[in-house]
């Protein structure tokens, strides 16, 4: 993941834990015969919840991770962050 601040990182973590519980809720919910409408509720949270992280992240690497296209080595490579189309693929597979 890019370096980020203290405090964005700490907001993408307990989101991600936040979906974890709500995860093992509903694994526990579908394990015991939980109510359908309950399990659906639960599972749309979790769903939502790391949506959210995952934004948060590209967001986040938006700040810190994209590169200069005309910054890249004499190999064109270029292993210090992302490229834009890099990003937006990323982006586009939360979609």
């Amino acid at each position: 993941m890019a370096p980020t601040d203290a405090e964005t990182q700490r907001k993408i973590v307990n989101r991600l834990k936040r979906a974890q519980g709500q995860l093992a809720a509903v694994i526990a919910a579908v394990e015991g015969g939980g109510d359908c409408r309950a399990v659906v509720t639960q599972l749309s949270a979790v769903s939502s919840a790391l949506d959210k992280a995952g934004f948060q992240i590209i967001a986040s690497a938006m700040k810190d991770c994209v590169v200069d296209p005309s910054a890249e080595g004499e190999s064109g490579d270029n292993t210090e962050g992302l490229s834009l189309a890099e990003l937006e693929k990323l982006f586009l597979s939360l979609a």
